[in-house]
């Protein structure tokens, strides 16, 4: 025993700890996932801008060809007809009663109860009041971009 007790014995010595940079071959694999899901969101969200844009644009653009408030209703008739036609074939088709109940969002009457009902025939009037053509635009944009954006009733 006094051998063993006469040899030089020194304290365990641990490896230094690894460096945090450069990170592990995972952490690129990681981080390239990561910036790779960014970029696809990113793409994905400017698509969507730039087509709702696109449709904003259309409907601004095919009401303010009406020269009077009539030719504005008839206007924003079309439009509304043709987004309906989009979003379900056979929509477009709806008359009356049926065509406003289509028209309105879930929760909301604002067609068949509200500034809609000038859809039914303020296209065949001699003259519509500018306020409501105006509050018949503001709520058939806001529709027009919901059917063409495609969502369900």
């Amino acid at each position: 025993m006094s051998a063993a007790s006469s040899l030089p014995l020194r304290d365990v010595h641990l490896p230094p700890s690894p460096p945090w940079w450069p990170p592990a071959p995972g952490w690129w694999l990681v981080l390239a996932a990561l910036l790779g899901v960014v970029a696809l969101l990113w793409w994905w969200r400017a698509r969507r801008r730039r087509r709702e844009q696109r449709w904003m644009r259309l409907f601004d653009d095919g009401v303010a060809q009406a020269a009077t408030p009539v030719d504005e209703v008839t206007a924003i008739a079309a439009l509304l007809r043709r987004a309906a036609r989009t979003h379900q074939p056979g929509a477009e088709l709806l008359q009356g009663e049926a065509w406003l109940e289509f028209l309105d969002e879930p929760g909301s009457r604002a067609f068949s109860d509200g500034d809609g009902r000038l859809l039914l025939d303020g296209g065949y009037r001699p003259k519509v009041d500018a306020e409501a053509a105006t509050r018949l635009r503001v709520l058939a944009r806001r529709r027009f971009l919901g059917l063409m954006a495609g969502r369900r009733r």
